[in-house]
């Protein structure tokens, strides 16, 4: 077993700060490509979520750890304008899910091309590297390390 590091531990506490500093400026920059195309960072983060597969509304707030009311509103307004809409789930007609429309899907990929804080220090790195980081990062949120993401394939 691996031994936990104490709180105090002066190299713990850097990894958490330069940790936080990337969060903040991941969604600094976030924030700037979804006012390109006229979405808050919250709709944003719903239509990349919905690209992936169609998602019913719980599971959605879910993994955004909000309350299913504001999803609902969040879906309305993307439903409004084209980007997603919601269908009967194929395993359950009584369940409705969320799922991006073609436009929506195209907007997304607007929205990734927006963002060249990650993609350019990423760059930066080798193939090996940015492995090893995806691998750690998947295991200090407790998922298996090298799985891919959902509807990547390996």
């Amino acid at each position: 077993m691996t031994p936990t590091p104490a709180r105090s531990d002066p190299l713990t506490h850097e990894v958490v700060e330069l940790i936080g500093s990337v969060v903040a400026r991941y969604h600094e920059e976030y924030e700037l490509a979804a006012a390109e195309h006229a979405l808050t960072g919250a709709q944003a983060r719903v239509l990349t979520l919905l690209t992936r597969e169609p998602t019913p509304m719980r599971q959605i707030a879910r993994q955004l750890k909000c309350e299913p009311s504001n999803v609902t509103g969040i879906v309305d307004r993307l439903e409004a304008r084209g980007l997603v809409e919601r269908r009967p789930d194929p395993g359950d007609r009584r369940i409705k899910v969320a799922a991006a429309t073609e436009r929506g899907r195209a907007t997304a990929a607007y929205l990734r091309e927006g963002l060249d804080f990650a993609r350019e220090p990423l760059a930066g790195l080798t193939q090996l590297e940015r492995s090893m980081l995806r691998d750690l990062l998947q295991r200090m949120l407790g998922e298996e390390p090298g799985a891919p993401e959902p509807g990547e394939t390996s």
